[in-house]
């Protein structure tokens, strides 16, 4: 007996018959539907390996890009936020207090002045409410 390619079988070989599809194409036992496997090529590592690398160098400029944003990000809500507490301390100086009151709170609470003052512009002049609010 002769194999397809012209080598010889050996006793006890069974020889697998191809039958032909109405489409012209083999059906057999090599699961590829009768077409040949690709063959590997050589030089695709070397299109692995420098996609990998434009993948790294990509990813590196999106960090930066990234980074750069979040800073300034982070640099526009610092400047916002001091503005705001700016505005917030220009509010606060323009409310009157009374030196009677500052007194009575500094000597009750056994604080400083800079925190007994602060406490009741914060309370727009408000004794009882700077004084709850010193005790909670």
């Amino acid at each position: 007996k002769q194999r397809r390619g012209g080598a010889m079988a050996a006793e006890g070989d069974v020889e697998l018959e191809l039958e032909a599809e109405p489409n012209g194409s083999a059906v057999g036992g090599d699961g590829a539907g009768g077409r040949p496997a690709e063959k590997p090529r050589k030089h695709d590592s070397g299109a692995a390996d420098l996609e990998r690398v434009t993948d790294y160098a990509e990813e590196k400029e999106i960090q930066s890009s990234n980074l750069e944003t979040a800073m300034s990000v982070i640099g526009d809500r610092r400047s916002r936020e001091q503005k705001a507490k700016q505005e917030r301390e220009k509010e606060l100086a323009k409310v009157t207090i009374k030196k009677e009151d500052l007194e009575l709170i500094m000597n009750e609470m056994e604080i400083s002045r800079a925190a007994a003052e602060r406490s009741l512009r914060e309370h727009m002049g408000n004794v009882v409410d700077a004084l709850i609010t010193l005790t909670n």
